[in-house]
């Protein structure tokens, strides 16, 4: 699945991320990640009902901050993010 971009305003503030979806692999367990002008910003993991928990914050991102992100993420697939990309929902 291609990258894509979403944006997100909060107070006066535009904040513009790039997100993607990986394969689990080398042991990692974060599937959605999150990069802000290339770099790793933070990740997240979806549970069995789909809804995104976060994974890793290495961008110091602040925890409201991630919400909304976790919120519009979710909202890009309104089907859900399935744990396994081999398997549809």
């Amino acid at each position: 699945m291609e990258n894509y971009p979403i944006t997100i305003r909060r107070d006066k503030e535009v904040y513009h991320f790039e997100v993607g979806e990986y394969l689990h692999h080398n042991g990692e367990s974060c599937k959605v990640k999150v990069f802000q002008q290339g770099n790793l910003v933070a990740s997240f993991e979806p549970d069995a009902y789909s809804y995104l928990h976060i994974c890793q914050n290495p961008g110091r991102l602040a925890e409201d901050l991630l919400h909304l992100l976790a919120d519009q993420i979710e909202a890009h697939h309104p089907h859900g993010i399935n744990k396994d990309l081999n398997q549809e929902i």
